[in-house]
């Protein structure tokens, strides 16, 4: 049994001893029992990371304790379609992103799922850039450069990402509409597996999150090559954006927000909210956060029901004109 298949197994298994069989009449106050924390991605990627350091001072801040429980697949919605057949008692959340509660709705069509109807919003959690980066044997040291290489080579260099409809997919999907290159996708049940493909070099490049890939520029194992997002990140300001890289208009960024199923009572909805954003305004969350690259947000529901109605037909469109498939 793999390891990412035995912490999923271990999430579960940790679930049903804690969980179970907990009278409903014995929640007098929320949260009365432990609860679990759907991930659709494999531990070590940027969802897994995410929701671990926030699920800790969760429960240290509500008593009960948080589980993890990590659903790898399907660009997140092996998990997404888990959470949505959960009971909206508050007692299953779902650390949602721009895949899951944006890309999936177009690209898993048949799924049934929509995401403005079928979850509660909590809040937003945090807002990251993908960085191009490169394995140092490929022999380009900037987007121009590797552009170039790409349209010599159409069909040959391998890019990864951590799973269909990814927020790695599509911004390499964006890349590639963008600059009129070919190149072949192997997508991954989350991001570790994706990367530690990358960093063998069976695969040239990924568009990886700050939070998953810092650790590897900083060791040099791997080439940064620029940022996705419209403005230069703070944690690497040397290196240029995509746009300014030579590919004007280019921004794509991932963003992580928890979601409850839909229906979810307003109290536990407020009780949540205010939690998430008085731990994201701890000093050592922000600071850790801020220097892996993230951009710390917290906010209302409201906010974040906003920006899911922006995602939706942005990232419709990317998957429309790429032809991007889920298989």
């Amino acid at each position: 049994m793999t390891t990412i298949h035995s912490s999923a197994v271990l999430a579960a298994a940790a679930w049903v001893a804690l969980a179970g069989g907990a009278p409903a009449a014995a929640q007098s106050a929320y949260p009365a029992k432990p609860v679990r924390i759907l991930i659709g991605f494999s531990p070590g990627g940027p969802s897994d990371i995410l929701t671990r350091q926030l699920g800790a001072k969760l429960s240290e801040g509500l008593g009960q304790q948080f589980v993890y429980d990590n659903r790898p697949g399907a660009g997140g919605q092996i998990a997404a379609e888990l959470a949505v057949k959960s009971p909206p008692d508050g007692y299953t959340l779902l650390m949602g992103n721009n895949s899951i509660l944006a890309a999936n709705v177009t690209l898993y069509q048949n799924s049934g799922i929509d995401p403005l109807r079928d979850f509660t919003p909590i809040v937003m959690v945090a807002a990251q850039p993908n960085i191009l980066v490169v394995h140092p044997s490929l022999p380009v040291k900037t987007v121009k450069e590797l552009i170039v290489l790409a349209k010599a080579k159409p069909g040959q260099l391998i890019y990864a990402s951590s799973g269909n409809g990814a927020a790695a997919h599509l911004a390499a999907e964006l890349f590639q509409s963008m600059t009129g290159t070919r190149m072949v996708h192997v997508p991954y049940k989350g991001a570790a597996p994706a990367l530690f493909d990358v960093l063998a070099g069976q695969c040239q490049l990924i568009f990886a999150t700050s939070l998953s890939v810092m650790p590897y520029i900083k060791s040099q194992k791997l080439r940064p090559l620029a940022v996705t997002t419209d403005k230069r990140t703070p944690s690497l300001p040397n290196l240029p954006t995509v746009a300014e890289a030579g590919v004007p208009g280019f921004e794509a960024s991932t963003w992580h927000g928890v979601v409850a199923p839909a229906n979810l009572p307003q109290p536990i909805v407020e009780r949540l909210n205010a939690e998430i954003n008085r731990i994201l305004k701890l000093p050592d969350i922000n600071d850790r956060l801020t220097q892996q690259g993230a951009d710390v947000l917290g906010g209302t529901p409201q906010q974040m029901t906003a920006q899911i109605k922006i995602e939706i037909p942005k990232w419709a469109k990317v998957i429309r004109d790429s032809g991007a498939k889920p298989d």
